[in-house]
């Protein structure tokens, strides 16, 4: 269920920004260094993929469809960065079996920079979760935004978290954001049906992203879990019983997130101590890599229990 953020064809929202910035690239004025900050799974690595395909596929047979935000799958541009042959796009990510972004990824980043390009076409590197950069691979980053090669436009990614003022300050910063509501009509054109005869409008209430409703749908449809009668706290206790936490991490993160949720918004003021306890307790969990069985099932115990 959960559609990849390359192959997702038709842009559905932010469409003025969209034209912003074309109309910038096309007088020759668009920044070389953009970060596009927003929560997660809002749509910015959407937006920064139809960017790219608008410009580098132009000339081609078949370009972006701007009347309709809509990449055509049959250009050149959309092939080649799918086999990740394109010589004019690069793709800055957290490996799969890494935490951060490390080094090596940004020196092998400089190497091809500093390859000739055997095209006229600008080339693009995007950065999804610059967050993650660690601090030596930050600070060989830095080096590289502080003298761009010509012709060469950064788009970086960024999800709310605390990036480095230093490399924050050399971009231009788009900051995007929708309301719950712009989330569920999104989300109701992708899959073309009313979310909320999948999901209750209680848990739907805590997600303000397409990206993380498409991932819980995702979740419940692999685990035959019915969210149509699930509430939040009920919803808690169930991956906790069933140990889902324990499968793959992507799960793990949706029960922290959705505990933090919990605590702050449904806990009464005079009771603030236990907020405050289990937040930093989640905190420490996930930062020092602590046992993550003793703080659910003391959350489920002292919290969701009562």
């Amino acid at each position: 269920m959960i559609i990849d953020t390359y192959h997702q064809a038709k842009l559905y929202s932010f469409a003025d920004q969209f034209k912003n910035l074309i109309h910038l690239y096309n007088n020759g004025k668009l920044p070389n260094k953009i970060l596009l900050s927003g929560q997660k799974g809002i749509g910015k690595s959407t937006f920064a993929y139809h960017l790219v395909n608008y410009i580098l596929s132009k000339d081609e047979d078949f370009s972006y469809n701007l009347s309709d935000f809509l990449i055509n799958k049959e250009s050149k541009t959309y092939k080649l960065i799918y086999n990740g042959s394109n010589p004019n796009f690069k793709l800055i990510d957290i490996d799969s079996d890494k935490k951060f972004i490390n080094i090596d990824q940004i020196r092998d980043l400089i190497k091809d920079l500093e390859k000739f390009s055997f095209n006229l076409k600008p080339r693009f590197i995007l950065v999804d979760n610059i967050e993650n950069l660690n601090l030596n691979s930050v600070n060989a980053f830095l080096k590289i935004l502080e003298e761009p090669p010509n012709n060469t436009y950064f788009i970086l990614i960024h999800s709310n978290k605390k990036i480095l003022s230093t490399l924050k300050s050399r971009c231009l910063n788009f900051r995007m954001f929708l309301s719950n509501q712009e989330s569920i009509e999104i989300t109701n054109q992708i899959l073309g049906l009313n979310i909320y005869d999948l999901i209750s409008k209680d848990l739907l209430n805590y997600y303000d992203t397409p990206g993380k409703i498409l991932s819980l749908l995702d979740f419940s449809q692999k685990h035959k879990i019915d969210l149509k009668n699930l509430d939040l706290k009920r919803f808690l206790i169930l991956i906790i019983d069933e140990s889902l936490y324990k499968k793959e991490n992507k799960i793990k993160d949706i029960l922290y997130e959705f505990s933090e949720i919990f605590l702050l918004k449904n806990i009464k003021p005079k009771y603030s101590y236990i907020v405050d306890y289990f937040l930093k307790k989640i905190e420490n969990t996930k930062k020092f890599n602590l046992d993550d069985e003793s703080l659910f099932l003391e959350l489920k115990k002292k919290v969701l229990n009562g």
